[in-house]
């Protein structure tokens, strides 16, 4: 899809004012180029069945409940115990009258990080009006997924780093493929 970003943003503007006529050349193209669009909703497909069994194993299962991690978390199965209101644990605050939505610790935060780098790394090919909407996901991530178990926040932010760095690895060398006068596609 990265490879096929200036060819779409060259057919979004020469059709600038037909939507249909724009998404019909796009479509030609990524059946000319054997690309997949939806291919990348597949993982999820995977990933959906592990995060519900990791959400009912940490919440439910008896051995995980005051199960200690490193540093502030003494418990995988509740919320991360930080807020930003007290400068995650540096003022001798309590935020108990506020909202529990706005509760939001440093996992959750570094959690919607990572999101907003995975949406930076992917958004090369997306309709400017798509981008402008996903850009606040990351927000809505950290807010509404800040209060579930630190366990399954820990693991999805641990997944994106390590799905980032993979991602850039296999960048880096299809850049160094097409420096090299390879091509990027390989066509069966």
């Amino acid at each position: 899809m990265r490879t096929l970003a200036p060819r779409i943003q060259a057919i979004r503007e020469h059709n600038k004012g037909d939507q249909l006529a724009q998404n019909q050349q796009i479509m030609a193209l990524y059946k000319e180029e054997g690309v997949n669009p939806a291919g990348g909703c597949l993982p999820l497909l995977v990933q959906a069945p592990v995060a519900f069994c990791l959400y009912k194993v940490l919440n439910i299962t008896i051995e995980m409940r005051h199960a200690p991690f490193y540093g502030w978390i003494r418990d995988l199965s509740a919320p991360d115990p930080t807020t930003i209101f007290n400068l995650f644990g540096l003022l001798p605050f309590n935020p108990a009258f506020m909202p529990e939505m706005l509760h939001i610790g440093i996992w959750p935060i570094l959690f919607g990080i990572t999101i907003w780098l995975m949406q930076r790394q992917s958004m090369v090919s997306m309709d400017p009006a798509q981008q402008k909407i996903m850009q606040f996901m990351p927000v809505i991530y950290t807010i509404f997924l800040g209060r579930i178990s630190a366990g399954i926040i820990i693991y999805y932010t641990w997944n994106n780093v390590l799905s980032y760095g993979q991602q850039k690895l296999i960048q880096m060398q299809i850049d160094r493929g097409v420096k090299k006068g390879g091509t990027a596609v390989r066509k069966p």
